[in-house]
């Protein structure tokens, strides 16, 4: 906006088409991006949730905003409507980069929801904005089953070429050799070809385009980290000439004519609508009551409904501009007000889990199958003094078979340094160990800071933890709790699973007895550690 006609740089751009166009290759390259990071556990337990939220709210948000609109800016009910469509759909470039730059990790039930929920409910707004539009160049009627048919069509056509897309892209890269920084480009390429291919055939090319991005994210490549690293450059990138192209086309003069009605739709939409729009749609599902909260207030607004707003812009309709400058300002509240307190409603409203400590850097060595788990060298960071490795590490030697945890090097002041039994670690030491993806978490715990470790094990899990598997009837008895009606094969996973009564993830926690039990880790859907603090 400042480099534009009425800013410092004074460039005149008037190109809707344009924009529109950049707008729309930028949106799939950021939603191939994101779904690369979705990971496909998380549909285990947010992909019913996430596709009610997907439909029925976009459809909810729609009546609701288009109705206010119509009575404030005293318009006929179609143009609220279509307002209301244009800005329904949450962003699902806001939505990815706001939760992972927010510095907090959210529950898995949480995260995966707004994810999920972003990248799929734009088919929706779309074909609400295209509908809309058209009705109101023509004078033809669209009954309510040839609406649900297009829906219907629009998911099929994404969703079954998205996936097979994604399968032959994954076939593509696992046997094509190439130059490491073009596997990236490869993945861009055959995503944007699906994507326009899906739309030429009256699907939803942006469904599509994030299944592709899942399956290539969840599949077995060995560039991976190469990949995720370039992948983030290209979205960061086709994200800043989105903004800039839609910053350009804005006249900042014109946002303030209906400034004030705009901001009172936005704040409709942020604190009356969403909310609403979320509790009927999240009914049928177990979640707690500030994880529906926080999932309301997390409708971000982001480049989608500025590029959707340019839909009646480019069909000529009257109004047009009013529309594209109150989505504008709309987007702006969203992102300012919405946007800059993630983390702290997050906190807030405790739905976040600690971070775990993380490897800085990981290689793909071998690929998993049935009988053997994938094989991969990693990078630790030693972020406490005086931890030694142990002795049987330190002795292994090498092999493709190995089962426990092995040592190939230490690096101190960038020099390597012989390892043995009395070698205490200082912070900032580099490790490098081969490992099994499944040990990882565990030995970059010992690699953390103390003061880390003792929150992720007391302030949050608990001072102790055990197996899933440990029998409720022995930790009843050790700690005191009355095991009068416990059966003799219940297990701490079973209890959790009972009373929580849904797809339970990392995080989630019951009362049982003095005790507080949390689960602590999960192996799919099962329940492998559990975290006991004990309460006063």
């Amino acid at each position: 906006m400042l480099a534009g006609e009425e800013g410092v740089g004074r460039l005149d751009f008037d190109n809707p088409n344009l924009a529109f166009f950049v707008g729309n290759l930028a949106l799939a390259i950021i939603l191939l991006d994101g779904g690369m990071r979705t990971k496909i556990s998380t549909f285990r337990v947010a992909l019913w949730p996430s596709l009610s939220l997907a439909t029925l709210g976009v459809v909810m948000t729609t009546a609701a905003v288009g109705s206010f609109a119509a009575w404030l800016l005293n318009v006929d009910l179609i143009y609220g409507l279509l307002l209301g469509a244009i800005v329904g759909s949450t962003d699902a470039a806001a939505v990815f980069n706001l939760l992972r730059n927010s510095g907090v990790r959210l529950n898995e039930r949480v995260g995966g929801t707004l994810e999920i929920e972003s990248g799929a409910n734009d088919p929706m707004a779309i074909l609400l904005v295209v509908m809309l539009t058209g009705l109101l160049q023509s004078s033809e009627q669209v009954s309510v089953w040839g609406f649900l048919g297009q829906i219907g069509l629009q998911f099929a056509i994404g969703g079954f070429l998205g996936w097979l897309g994604g399968r032959c892209a994954l076939l593509l890269l696992q046997r094509i050799p190439l130059v490491e920084g073009l596997y990236a480009l490869l993945i861009v390429s055959c995503g944007l070809a699906i994507f326009s291919g899906v739309n030429m055939l009256g699907g939803s090319g942006f469904l599509a385009v994030y299944l592709v991005g899942v399956i290539l994210g969840n599949g077995k490549i060995k560039q991976h980290d190469s990949i995720s690293q370039a992948m983030d450059g290209l979205a960061w990138l086709a994200q800043a000439g989105m903004f800039l192209l839609l910053g350009l086309l804005v006249t900042p003069s014109d946002l303030l004519a209906y400034g004030w009605q705009a901001v009172l739709i936005a704040l409709f939409l942020i604190f009356i609508a969403r909310p609403v729009a979320i509790l009927v749609c999240l009914l049928p599902f177990d979640f707690r009551w500030p994880e529906r909260f926080y999932i309301s207030w997390v409708g971000l607004r982001g480049a989608v409904p500025i590029v959707l707003a340019l839909y009646p812009v480019i069909a000529g309709l009257s109004n047009s501009n009013l529309l594209f400058e109150i989505t504008f300002t709309v987007v702006l509240i969203s992102l300012l007000l919405q946007g800059s307190t993630v983390p702290l409603m997050a906190r807030w409203l405790k739905v976040v889990v600690p971070p775990v400590p993380e490897p800085t850097t990981r290689f793909s060595l071998t690929e998993s199958d049935a009988f053997h788990p994938s094989l991969e060298l990693y990078e630790f960071l030693v972020q406490a003094d005086g931890i030694r490795i142990p002795s049987a590490i330190i002795n292994n030697v090498p092999s493709v078979s190995v089962d426990t945890p092995q040592l190939v090097a230490l690096v101190r002041n960038q020099h390597p340094t012989v390892v043995t039994a009395e070698t205490e670690l200082m912070t900032g030491d580099r490790v490098w160990m081969l490992l099994h993806p499944n040990d990882v978490n565990d030995v970059a715990l010992a690699f953390a800071q103390k003061g880390t470790a003792s929150f992720l094990m007391q302030n949050f899990f608990g001072e102790f933890s055990v197996h899933g598997d440990a029998s409720l009837l022995v930790l009843a008895q050790t700690y005191g709790v009355d095991s009068q009606d416990i059966d003799d094969q219940e297990t701490a996973a079973d209890l959790l699973k009972r009373q929580l009564g849904r797809q339970v993830v990392v995080g989630d926690r019951v009362r049982f007895g003095k005790l507080r039990l949390t689960i602590r880790q999960m192996d799919g859907a099962d329940i492998t550690v559990v975290g006991i603090k004990l309460q006063s």
